[in-house]
């Protein structure tokens, strides 16, 4: 419900905080879709995860680590 909510008005930016952080893996799986059929459709997505397998699906990683942005 969250997704459509932040969708609904084809905003070109979605800022998604741990949009799979509650999810089993197959809902998980469905939103990351989602995400990724936004990014290629041209809307700006960033992602906040602390999770590596959310982070598999993106276009570029930027890792803070201890206060500080790295590339891994």
């Amino acid at each position: 419900m969250a997704i459509a909510r932040a969708v609904v008005n084809d905003p070109p930016l979605v800022l998604a905080d741990e949009p799979t952080g509650s999810l089993d893996t197959a809902n998980g799986r469905q939103i990351l879709a989602v995400l990724r059929e936004l990014a290629d459709g041209g809307h700006a997505v960033v992602m906040v995860t602390h999770n590596p397998e959310s982070g598999a699906v993106v276009d570029r990683i930027i890792e803070i680590r201890d206060g500080c942005c790295q590339a891994p």
